[in-house]
């Protein structure tokens, strides 16, 4: 599964249901574009250095960016940013869950919803 930035930032703040969620799945993964999202939201170093442990001690593993990532991003803010206001850090983590065939676990469904060939775990938390 590939989890959505605000899924790690739930855990930051303290949401065990959020934990509770990445511990049972196997397979861990991160756009690098989530990646960075979680870096420039740093409010220092020192959180910086806990998001980055964090994803190495649970074994989280980050997809780079590809030809065919990029495409189908761009492909999605065409069709969604006018109707839907999908901006292009949502179309980038999108495209990474949809080109590796992976569900995309977010909270913030409305984000996404209307891409039809993206599935989706909603997490309530």
């Amino acid at each position: 599964m590939i989890f959505d930035t605000d899924i790690l930032i739930w855990v930051q703040r303290g949401n065990t249901k959020a934990a509770r969620l990445i511990e049972q799945e196997n397979t861990r993964l991160l756009s690098i574009q989530s990646y960075m999202e979680l870096m420039q939201g740093a409010q220092s170093r020192q959180q910086q250095l806990y998001s980055q442990r964090f994803i190495r001690d649970f074994n989280f593993t980050t997809l780079p960016l590809s030809e065919n990532i990029g495409h189908r991003a761009a492909i999605y803010v065409d069709e969604y940013a006018l109707s839907h206001g999908l901006r292009a850090a949502d179309a980038l983590i999108a495209a990474t869950a949809t080109e590796n065939h992976m569900t995309l676990c977010t909270s913030n469904g409305k984000h996404f919803r209307m891409i039809k060939d993206l599935d989706i775990h909603l997490f309530k938390p």
